[in-house]
């Protein structure tokens, strides 16, 4: 078969695993998913360890160290008792993290698989896109996180009449997606070509 017979059969192949065709785009769409993927671990890591920017950071500028999950903290409680809006999802969120409220203000108490799935989420969907390993399912992971994201705390922004960052970061991991960005600036060319991943776009 000469060459250009073979080169003609293998492109829908070629198109499908790089939509993107030009190397300037292809390495803005490989540092938006790491970006992303560090937008995602590090959430795991601060409220892990409770390193004080998100997480730990008390009102004189100290840092609480027995507020990390590592010490036995729930990581999800703050944003519970302290974060949800009052739209219409409110209930549904109060329900999942046990709000109660006090003389002292509001508490939650989230059961424990709460924090886990939380807290995998946030490392898995991390590694996998920063590694550019299973973009796709990442990045839908992220998708599903920012939508969950959206209705318990940004329904409706305060300083937008719709838009919020949650909505754009969501628009960004469709757009890893349908770039096929883990290609780029990742493990992705390598991981598709595994003999188990080549004929599963999904694991992409």
């Amino acid at each position: 078969m000469d060459t250009e017979m073979r080169t003609a059969l293998e492109m829908p192949r070629v198109e499908r695993l790089e939509p993107v065709h030009t190397k300037g785009l292809q390495a803005v769409f490989g540092v938006l998913r790491l970006l992303m993927g560090w937008t995602f671990l590090w959430a795991f890591i601060d409220k892990t360890w409770a390193l004080g920017f998100a997480t730990g950071r008390l009102e004189d500028g100290t840092i609480d160290k027995a507020a990390g999950w590592i010490e036995g903290a729930s990581p999800t409680a703050g944003v519970f008792a302290y974060a949800l809006n009052a739209g219409p999802f409110q209930g549904f969120y109060e329900g999942i993290g046990n709000v109660q409220m006090t003389a002292q203000g509001p508490t939650a108490d989230p059961a424990a698989w709460v924090d886990w799935v939380y807290m995998l989420a946030m490392l898995l969907i991390g590694l996998g896109l920063i590694t550019g390993v299973m973009t796709r399912l990442a990045a839908v992971g992220g998708i599903v996180w920012m939508a969950i994201f959206y209705t318990a705390t940004a329904i409706w922004p305060e300083h937008n009449p719709f838009l919020d960052d949650h909505i754009v970061y969501a628009v960004v991991l469709a757009g890893l997606i349908l770039a096929n960005a883990g290609r780029y600036v990742g493990l992705g060319k390598v991981w598709q070509e595994v003999g188990f991943v080549k004929d599963r776009r999904w694991l992409y």
